[in-house]
């Protein structure tokens, strides 16, 4: 003789919010309501439930090690970048005469605008200096140094 397991029904009290993502929730998987608050319980008292916290916990933890870990090379090649760049404007620009020191600081206003505007327009649109690198750099023929 086999026994049959009849469920027990319950009365919850949800928040209007809560209810609907689980009506919206239902509907979009077209399971009952009923079945999907179950599973849902059953979940949330499982004992492997910290598991598998822990596991998505690990995980966005591996996924913000790995951002930090772009944010710290990305950094390092702006820096090595602009020391590269100062080494070589003091090595390759000679001191100016007073004279045309002035026309130079007159002129420096309009050429910083010409710069602020290609880096806008590189910013915008073109590769990205760090993808550049990477290229450089993964394609196994490294240059200078």
């Amino acid at each position: 003789m086999t026994t049959s397991r009849k469920k027990t029904k319950i009365s919850v009290y949800l928040d209007p919010e809560v209810m609907k993502m689980l009506a919206d929730f239902a509907a979009r998987r077209d399971r009952s309501q009923s079945m999907v608050a179950e599973a849902a319980i059953a979940s949330f008292l499982s004992p492997d439930d910290a598991e598998r916290r822990d596991a998505v916990l690990a995980r966005r933890l591996d996924q913000i090690d790995r951002r930090i870990t772009r944010l710290e090379r990305d950094v390092g090649i702006s820096v090595e970048s602009l020391a590269v760049f100062i080494r070589f404007w003091l090595a390759t620009t000679p001191a100016l005469p007073e004279p045309a020191a002035k026309a130079a600081r007159a002129k420096a206003g309009e050429r910083y605008e010409a710069f602020i505007s290609a880096l806008g327009r590189r910013l915008a649109q073109g590769p990205k200096l760090r993808q550049e690198v990477s290229e450089d750099v993964d394609g196994g023929g490294a240059a200078g140094g």
